[in-house]
């Protein structure tokens, strides 16, 4: 199968957003805004095979996200498909068989293809602009050059205003920017957007960012934000929940980050919380959770700075 690039949380929210916003209001605010591209808002999406295998006992391809997307007008002349790439790292094999997804769902639905690859790293996205060429050299046949969302042209969404107007494309702004630094700025606004829709949707998102985030610095800050604000949307049993890290039914396929970036995540968010209630950490205390390299330990101090009367409460046997 052509897919040696682990399939992690990230790597799914990155293309899943993309058929969770149904009425294809977040692709055509992405044309516009990223591309400088106006395409008519479209009526639905329509979510396709991405199995793109011939003859299965040849070699089995799948894409990531496949969706058909049907026009207001009605007229089935202008419905396109729309073929999302997520990429977290650089993957050679993968550019070899874009030019085939596109050629291979042309020839079969008759409709013109719009290729996105989707970045959440800036040099990820550099590599995946460079076009593919099929030939010999001086005998060029074929040109593709893929269409790349990243970090360097997805708009920050930082205030409030700006993400409750399409919460979809704020999500995905949120995954996009994970581990840059305006991280926080942009999970900030987007909780509390996520306070101007109805509740139902605002905690199925606020669950897709959590999972989406993987082991990235925005999914600490993500999770400091669930632990410390507790908004409407999200229980308190369900935000003592995230800060102990075991909420279950996340993305498919969710995998476990590095342990050390996970202990170094969650010292700093331990101390984050004791910050933001007003306590006043010690030399000591601080010097013992930042040299603890017991994830279990960490988790337990975390779920117990949501509500510990004070700092020494944390360590309690």
């Amino acid at each position: 199968m052509v897919r040696p690039m682990a399939l992690t949380p990230e790597h799914e929210a990155l293309h899943r957003i993309f058929a969770e916003d149904e009425n294809g209001l977040m692709l055509a605010s992405a044309l516009r805004r990223i591309l400088k591209v106006e395409i008519p808002a479209p009526a639905n999406l329509e979510p396709l095979n991405v199995d793109f295998t011939e003859f299965k006992k040849v070699v089995e391809r799948r894409s990531d996200t496949v969706l058909k997307v049907m026009s207001r007008t009605g007229n089935p002349q202008d419905d396109f498909i729309l073929l999302v790439e997520s990429q977290t790292e650089d993957d050679r094999s993968r550019r070899t068989v874009w030019p085939y997804y596109i050629a291979y769902l042309q020839t079969k639905y008759r409709l013109p293809v719009l290729m996105l690859v989707v970045c959440s790293k800036a040099a990820t996205a550099r590599w995946a602009r460079k076009a593919i060429k099929t030939g010999l050299p001086g005998l060029t046949c074929q040109v593709t050059t893929p269409i790349v969302l990243g970090p360097d042209n997805v708009p920050a969404l930082t205030s409030v205003a700006e993400a409750a107007e399409n919460l979809h494309f704020a999500v995905y702004s949120a995954l996009t920017h994970s581990r840059e630094p305006e991280a926080r700025v942009i999970l900030e606004a987007l909780e509390a957007a996520l306070e101007t829709t109805d509740p139902d949707t605002a905690s199925d998102l606020s669950d897709f960012i959590e999972d989406g985030l993987g082991d990235t610095p925005g999914y600490h800050i993500w999770r400091e934000l669930m632990a410390t604000r507790t908004p409407t949307y999200v229980s308190e049993t369900r935000a003592k929940s995230r800060a102990e890290g075991r909420v279950e039914g996340r993305v498919e396929g969710r995998v476990e980050g590095r342990v050390e970036g996970r202990v170094e995540g969650e010292a700093k968010a331990i101390l984050r919380v004791l910050a933001r209630r007003g306590f006043t950490v010690e030399d000591a205390d601080r010097e013992r959770i930042e040299s603890c390299g017991d994830l279990e330990t960490l988790e337990k101090w975390l779920d117990r700075s949501v509500d510990a009367d004070r700092v020494e409460d944390l360590f309690k046997d």
